[in-house]
């Protein structure tokens, strides 16, 4: 019955996970006129993504005439505006092989406007860019954001007049050093008129798109976006922790010259089918129309709610907030972690009291679970590492863009073996550090570090993950005795992280706070019912929630590693962890050979599929110039 239960929660809430990242089904050319069509947008699509268009090339003319044709047909009365390319831009063009003096070394952006009834009102802008990469037809970046922009305001149109304005900023050389934007802002005369920004952008060819980023102070932003997301084609992906992540990288779009001006905003992208971002193979054809679809649609929900709020978003603190499954957003302040907390607090103590009073649940024990699913993160961290090294060079050490774009390629091969890897240390602590053997154990961080160090250069985080790995396998008390004791260690972990991060970051806390409430309400849930866990209906709480939390966990990670993996792949490492910790209490207990096994076979499989990549996905000669 433990295995029904283990097996069957898991998958699951692998396919739970996998229908919520989905893309929703492109609307028809025949859909209603207020609706956003994927398919109507592809008509300029397939017109701005022909061929690649640079600036100074003729296709960048090209596509320029065609959107100013657009854009007056839609009744936006579009003018240029020009100003002069930074020297990083200028730069950046000639060792790609471009001329700027072809164009006066100046970038030109289109602006048109949609008057509202109220003049004086702060108005609302949405932005896309329209130069490609070099040798980039640039279909998904950013000619679908261009697109979804028009068939938006179409829509927007079908759907009557606002008292706000809206402004369509089509921009210029983002390409090179966002400077069609650095020239808006700092230059034309509607740049003090705007209240609220909408940014559309790509990173691939397809997946779902992520609200990944929001002006500072966001709460009333996300507010606004809760109301909304429900009834955009696919619901909604966002949450803090991937706008804290973002905030905190060099990274950087058009969104981010109005949100340094203090503007509040939206910013939106899909990153899937990475092998496609800026190369030649970004057509309209490998387009994904569903991600179109979701991207499209999410963007004009949220303008038309900027165009009909009373009041435009304002900066105060932070939401902590994230997507349900793409379905819905959960809300809350910073500082309701805190009470969220004292809840997992109140729950897990009285697990652990229901637990003792059977089971003669000893504290000690519990604190062995805690070092248990320290081991796991430990080993995580060295063993996805050494399998990431085995795809190829790591991306802060490649030497050209050629090396980046190919890792790009392998990126799918990375996740699976990376997937596989921490499946086969979960698998691990599921089956103790005792079925595999201390001396085992360390040989394989052993080799992990020593593959790491060779292929990948020195790493003091692996290094120290490996030294606390290496030491957790051979002291064997480390390893707690008894199932309750394993599970309410990974809950007091969690519970531990989680006050940290409320501490250090309330934004990011979510992936500590709201999984570590879910398990401890399951573990009461348990104890309540049977705290032996002999009867398989005292497990049914926690089967119920490894499906729902470890459907969730999956949502998280997938875009998570799109985003970070290939430098950090031990981020699936932590996702690990919170699965483990929904599903712990679910594992056969005498079947530790079988686990043992398992966590071999996923080892030496995630191993070959990262090889694999290097050879599915060849390095290419290195070469002078190119994208980058």
């Amino acid at each position: 019955m433990r295995w029904t239960l283990f097996l069957g929660s898991l998958l699951l809430a692998l396919i739970l996970g996998v229908l919520a990242l989905q893309v929703p089904s492109p609307r028809p050319t025949t859909a209603p006129a207020v609706a956003f069509s994927a398919e109507r947008a592809m008509a300029d699509v397939r017109v701005m993504g022909a061929r690649p268009h640079p600036v100074g090339s003729a296709d960048h003319a090209r596509v320029q005439a065609y959107l100013v044709q657009r854009m007056t047909a839609l009744g936006l009365s579009p003018a240029l505006q020009a100003g002069a390319m930074s020297p990083e831009a200028i730069n950046r063009l000639t060792e790609w092989g471009g001329d700027p003096a072809a164009v006066g070394n100046q970038a030109v952006n289109i602006v048109g406007v949609l008057p509202g009834r109220d003049p004086t009102a702060a108005a609302v802008l949405m932005m896309a860019h329209y130069d490609s990469a070099w040798g980039s037809p640039g279909a998904a970046d950013d000619a679908a954001g261009v697109a979804a922009i028009l068939e938006s305001v179409r829509a927007l149109k079908a759907r009557g007049t606002f008292d706000r304005t809206l402004v369509i900023l089509i921009t210029d050389a983002e390409e090179l050093n966002l400077d069609g934007a650095r020239i808006f802002f700092s230059e034309h005369p509607l740049r003090d008129r705007i209240g609220a920004v909408v940014n559309l952008e790509a990173r691939g060819g397809g997946g779902r798109a992520m609200m990944f980023e929001t002006g500072r102070g966001n709460a009333e932003t996300i507010d606004l976006f809760a109301r909304v997301a429900t009834r955009a084609d696919g619901g909604a992906t966002s949450n803090a922790l991937s706008i804290f992540v973002y905030e905190n990288m060099p990274n950087g779009t058009d969104f981010t010259i109005p949100k340094n001006r203090g503007i509040a905003g939206l910013n939106f992208a899909f990153i899937g089918r990475p092998a496609l971002y800026h190369t030649p193979e970004a057509t309209p054809d490998m387009l994904d129309r569903g991600a179109l679809q979701h991207i499209g649609s999410q963007a004009l929900e949220a303008t038309e709610a900027l165009l009909s709020a009373p009041d435009l978003p304002t900066e105060g603190q932070n939401a902590v907030y994230g997507d349900v499954l793409g379905r819905f957003l959960l809300v809350h302040a910073p500082g309701a972690g805190w009470g969220l907390l004292a809840i997992t607090a109140g729950l897990g103590a009285f697990a652990a009291w229901g637990a003792r009073h059977r089971t003669g649940l000893q504290a000690i024990d519990v604190g062995r679970g805690m070092l248990s699913g320290l081991w796991l993160v430990a080993m995580g961290v060295v063993v996805t590492q050494g399998v990431r090294v085995l795809a190829g060079p790591m991306a802060g050490r490649a030497e050209s863009a050629d090396v980046y774009y190919t890792l790009l390629r392998r990126l799918p091969w990375m996740e699976a073996g990376a997937v596989l890897a921490v499946t086969a240390v979960a698998l691990a602590a599921l089956a103790g550090r005792a079925a595999l053997g201390g001396r085992l154990l360390s040989g394989v961080v052993v080799v992990a570090v020593v593959a790491v160090t060779i292929l990948g250069g020195f790493d003091r985080i692996v290094l120290g993950a490996g030294i606390v790995a290496v030491a957790l396998s051979v002291w064997s008390p480390s390893a707690p005795r008894t199932v309750w004791g394993g599970w309410l260690g990974l809950i007091a972990l969690i519970f531990l992280l989680g006050c940290i991060a409320q501490g250090a970051a309330p934004e990011a806390a979510l992936i500590f706070v709201w999984p570590g409430l879910l398990a401890a309400f399951a573990a009461a849930a348990c104890a309540l019912i049977g705290a032996s866990l002999n009867d398989p209906r005292a497990l049914i709480p926690a089967a119920l929630v490894t499906v729902l939390g470890g459907a969730w966990v999956v949502t998280l990670a997938h875009p998570v590693f799109l985003g970070v993996g290939m430098d950090i792949p031990a981020v699936l490492s932590l996702m690990a962890l919170l699965i483990l910790l929904f599903a712990r209490p679910l594992a056969p207990e005498h079947a530790r050979a079988t686990l043992a096994a398992g966590a071999a076979a996923c080892l030496i499989l995630a191993c070959g599929l990262s090889l694999t990549a290097r050879y599915a996905e060849p390095m290419p000669p290195p070469v002078a110039g190119g994208p980058s």
